[in-house]
């Protein structure tokens, strides 16, 4: 069956984007899941989206597909735009590689160029100004921070159910390296 035959036996959900999809197998055996898609911008327009790992569910699919979209647009740039593959015509591969390098390193200048441009996380200095403001803190200190705020938010429970957690976390700590176990206060559980 074609792709639009296979849409056209589903039934529609009363999901916005998604339209429906099912499990089929493609010529060669391989059972696949595809996913079909309503396009947004014009309702009679739609995508099929095919994968091989069927315990998906239908969203997870779409995004999973959204995230990797921003790879195929560079791709699409590599071999449309800077001619990866048709540019260049050896055959050794050491030169394969150094044309692909050249390729990829001009996507990436003119990608940072963009960026430099237009992309308001890089607007002038306030970027920097708000990047400074969020200063990393080390290990010792945020382990210590965790310990305080998990020992306050024991104290919101019932004094058993306090106490038997207590109890599990220090275990925890006495499994721990000496240099986490310096670190921590004793809890005091009773047993």
């Amino acid at each position: 069956m074609s792709l639009p035959d296979l849409k056209a036996t589903l039934k529609e959900k009363n999901h916005r984007e998604i339209i429906g999809s099912c499990c089929v197998k493609i010529k060669n055996g391989i059972p696949v899941k595809i996913v079909f898609i309503q396009n947004r911008n014009n309702k009679r327009e739609w995508l099929a989206i095919l994968t091989t790992d069927l315990e998906l569910d239908d969203a997870e699919i779409v995004r999973i597909y959204g995230m990797r979209w921003g790879i195929e647009v560079f791709f699409k740039s590599a071999k449309s735009l800077f001619k990866l593959g048709s540019e260049f015509q050896g055959k050794s591969f050491d030169m394969l590689i150094a044309h692909t390098t050249v390729v990829f390193t001009r996507y990436m200048l003119l990608e940072w160029e963009r960026r430099q441009n237009q992309d308001y996380r890089s607007y002038g200095e306030l970027f920097f100004m708000l990047c400074d403001e969020i200063q990393d803190i080390d290990f010792e200190t945020a382990l210590k921070q965790l310990m305080l705020f998990f020992t306050k938010l024991l104290n919101n429970f019932s004094n058993d159910f306090s106490k038997a957690v207590a109890c599990q976390v220090k275990q925890w700590i006495a499994a721990q390296p000496s240099y986490i176990r310096a670190l921590m206060t004793d809890l005091g559980c009773e047993v």
